[in-house]
């Protein structure tokens, strides 16, 4: 009896001695795993990386630290940590396929966040959609549009799709197609356009406004205006533009034409109508 109640104690003192063991590695584990978080964070702050993606990361060298530890921390209990990385293993491919969708927004997302095709405030057009950008997360992406409408796309949609950031230069080039009639001379309808585009305020010299022609239509010749302004002048520059090549056009005389139809008779058929 005496044995058996000296074996108990024993195995009480190894078992306490144990768990004060792992209480005192899962805190510092837990501490150490705070300090890499907050370090790996102001590192990534320093060199600028995206708030958003510096919060994933920094969260995920955190629980990767605590994982270790505890799964460490079981083994000192006689369990097998093989068993438990199967057992993870199993349920992470599980939920893999179950959330595969949502995963591949999430991965996008990364991708989005360290390769920074666009930054909030962007004016971009992706996925048959034109607006600001207001908001990157891991999941979706945020646009406003011109008339004021959110749209909410999945990042999956974004990353994989042809991005078109229209303002992250700080030039754009305008253009303005025009049609002249076929009775204006060529040489003096390019220069009044030229000259039109030089007297628009927010207009670039360089490089200098040019007429382009492109192309003799069915009903006038083609020409393509184009100038170079600030980025965020665009809008305004293209009507100015326009407004300035159509007085411009008047006041030289050169006709815009609208499209229109010959309707040729035929003599006998005339005639047979007008017998019956």
């Amino acid at each position: 009896m005496d044995g058996m109640l000296a074996g108990l104690a024993s195995k009480l003192v190894d078992w306490s001695a144990r768990i004060v063991g792992v209480l005192l590695a899962l805190l510092v584990a837990l501490l150490i795993a705070r300090w890499l978080q907050r370090a790996t964070e102001r590192v990534m702050e320093r060199r600028g990386v995206d708030t958003t993606l510096r919060g994933f990361v920094g969260a995920m060298v955190r629980y990767t630290v605590l994982t270790v530890a505890i799964v460490s921390c079981l083994g000192v209990f006689g369990i097998q940590t093989t068993s438990i990385a199967a057992v993870l293993g199993s349920a992470g491919l599980a939920m893999g396929l179950a959330f595969q969708g949502t995963l591949s927004n999430f991965a996008s997302g990364v991708m989005l966040l360290v390769f920074r095709p666009f930054k909030v405030d962007d004016v971009i057009q992706v996925s048959g959609t034109v607006g600001k950008v207001t908001r990157i997360d891991l999941f979706t992406t945020d646009l406003v549009t011109g008339d004021n409408r959110k749209i909410i796309v999945p990042n999956k949609n974004v990353f994989g799709n042809t991005i078109e950031n229209m303002t992250a230069l700080d030039t754009r080039r305008v253009d303005v197609e025009i049609g002249v009639d076929y009775g204006g001379d060529i040489d003096v309808t390019r220069d009044t356009l030229e000259a039109a585009a030089r007297e628009v305020e927010l207009v670039h010299d360089d490089p200098a406004p040019h007429a382009v022609l492109t192309g003799l239509g069915a009903s006038s010749v083609d020409w393509s205006l184009r100038c170079w302004c600030n980025t965020a002048d665009y809008w305004a520059v293209r009507e100015s533009l326009i407004r300035a090549a159509k007085k411009a056009l008047d006041e030289k005389q050169l006709g815009i034409p609208f499209p229109q139809v010959d309707v040729h008779l035929d003599n006998q058929a005339l005639s047979a109508l007008a017998k019956k």
